[in-house]
């Protein structure tokens, strides 16, 4: 059973974490003892050589009690104002439980336009990948300080969906009140049971999906399938297991009661597919020894690039054409179609000089290119 555990070969981690498991709501204090049996499970993933992403609730449960705004739903400017000074507790608890096992912090806030927004969703992927590779755990919450209802995920499930979309995450991890996917709510029907694994989100399952359950959470089974369609989409899995428990990621690994949401594809083939399906804004031209660069798997570099047609800008899906004009690959554009033509035929060393400002290495990263 633990060697067919997705948590174990997984190379990218994303672990969700909800209000109700990081905050006690009879004293609005944080739950050191569990956070700290959490970062203890972090650090035996890092060990193993795996990058840990952590989606985490908590800042308004937090803040709230600072600004004594007592029980009850609070107004979007309470909201804020709660998450503003809760933010500030939270980053750094996660600070301080995880800097004895010497790893480092980040925290990162995200709304939904991040994602919405083709370059900022490149913005950030590119942040969260360049923090993982230093070998920091990025903190991640939802914005609430600036987002509007109109710009909310609104529950952290979907948040940290997109976020192990965005880092490219083998597993997502959802640390719930309940240890998987039912056939109903287990809390009130006995005969209800447990999926193992599943496949596929059918409506016969979305059926299945039930509403909010503490005080302290604002999502339910309902947006855990939402966030599973997404995860799976991108070729990440998902699991939906106990959190109210010490060391809930070292049970898991050790093949605790849960359910795997499962994708038929790797996050890679999935990103490839997702660009694949874009209708493209523009061209860039390149040379002969672009397209052999470009064939052994290889970033596209200004050096190569001859020329650019249309009027993309970055992030933009755009057709890459060899010296003939014939169609070689599409990628998402690291530069607009301005920038592309300023720095064509120039050295990557150059691009500061000519653009006046320090610029990415690749005009198309390979991650962000199918051929």
């Amino acid at each position: 059973m633990a060697a067919l555990n997705p948590l174990n070969t997984a190379r990218r981690i994303v672990v969700k974490i909800g209000s109700a498991l990081l905050v006690d709501a009879a004293i609005g204090a944080l739950r050191l003892d569990w956070l700290r049996s959490l970062a203890a499970d972090i650090a035996e993933q890092k060990t193993k050589g795996k990058d840990v992403l952590v989606v985490s609730s908590g800042s308004i449960a937090l803040g709230r009690r600072v600004l004594k705004l007592g029980e009850g739903v609070l107004s979007l400017e309470q909201s804020q104002a709660a998450a503003a000074v809760g933010q500030i507790q939270l980053a750094r608890a996660y600070e301080e439980i995880l800097a004895p096992h010497d790893i480092s912090t980040a925290q990162v806030l995200l709304t939904l336009e991040d994602s919405a927004n083709r370059r900022r969703y490149l913005n950030s992927r590119a942040t969260l990948n360049t923090l993982l590779g230093y070998g920091v755990v990025p903190i991640v919450n939802e914005n609430d300080t600036v987002a509007t209802d109109e710009i909310r995920y609104g529950d952290n499930d979907r948040l940290a969906a997109q976020a192990a979309s965005m880092a490219g995450a083998d597993v997502l991890v959802l640390l719930s009140d309940v240890d998987g996917f039912y056939t109903g709510n287990p809390k009130i029907d006995q005969s209800a049971e447990r999926y193992d694994t599943i496949s596929e989100i059918t409506p016969q399952i979305e059926a299945m999906a039930g509403g909010a359950g503490t005080s302290l959470a604002s999502g339910g089974m309902k947006t855990k399938i939402m966030a599973a369609k997404t995860a799976m989409q991108a070729g990440c899995a998902m699991a939906i297991t106990l959190g109210d428990q010490l060391n809930p990621l070292a049970a898991l690994a050790k093949g605790g009661n849960c359910t795997w949401f499962v994708s038929k594809v790797n996050p890679q083939a999935a990103r490839k597919q997702w660009i694949s399906g874009m209708k493209t804004r523009g061209g860039i031209l390149i040379d002969a020894g672009a397209v052999k660069a470009l064939q052994k798997g290889k970033s596209l570099l200004s050096a190569g690039v001859v020329g650019a047609q249309g009027g993309f800008q970055r992030g933009d899906p755009v057709a890459i054409l060899g010296p003939d004009g014939a169609e070689l690959a599409k990628g998402l554009a690291g530069y607009s179609a301005e920038e592309t033509r300023a720095i064509a035929g120039r050295q990557s060393s150059e691009i500061e000089a000519v653009l006046g400002y320090p610029g990415r290495t690749a005009l198309i990263h390979r991650d962000d290119m199918v051929m």
